[in-house]
């Protein structure tokens, strides 16, 4: 079994993490430029068993595609075609940056590394990842009728 990679995509930086083998947990791994991102996926799916790659999908509170979505379709072409047998799967994003915060403030971090986007941007995408995974667990574990 392989690793989960979520992506909180930005236009100038992407948080990335990933579960552990096992897809207990998902952890912050890095944040990379986005120009950089399609040349730091290609390394590390060649050096790590990713199963498929789960990207935060940015929608207003409506649910409603928002403007950032301009540049992540392309973004993500660019990923597809550099990694064609992997697997890419959208997931909603809403409410990541301000869960990101709430948990950095929970878990004592300092102002200034709270105001760090970098790290912002990794935590967004770890919490994505880990509440994909919570989903996942809900839909498998659900009483199935009878």
């Amino acid at each position: 079994m392989g690793r989960l990679l979520s992506i909180d995509f930005g236009r100038k930086r992407c948080g990335i993490a990933v579960t552990d083998p096992l897809r207990i947990a998902a952890n912050p791994l890095e944040t990379v430029r986005t120009c950089d991102l399609v040349a730091f996926l290609t390394k590390y799916c060649a050096a790590e068993a990713v199963d498929k790659i789960i990207v935060g999908l940015p929608t207003t509170l409506r649910g409603e595609p928002s403007e950032s979505q301009r540049w992540l379709r392309p973004a993500m072409a660019q990923v597809q075609k550099a990694l064609p047998e992997m697997p890419i799967e959208y997931y909603d994003e809403r409410f990541t940056s301000v869960l990101a915060h709430r948990a950095m403030l929970d878990g004592g971090l300092g102002k200034m590394a709270r105001r760090d986007k970098a790290t912002v941007d990794r935590v967004s995408a770890a919490i994505l990842l880990n509440d994909y995974l919570q989903a996942k667990l809900s839909l498998n574990s659900a009483p199935q009728p009878p």
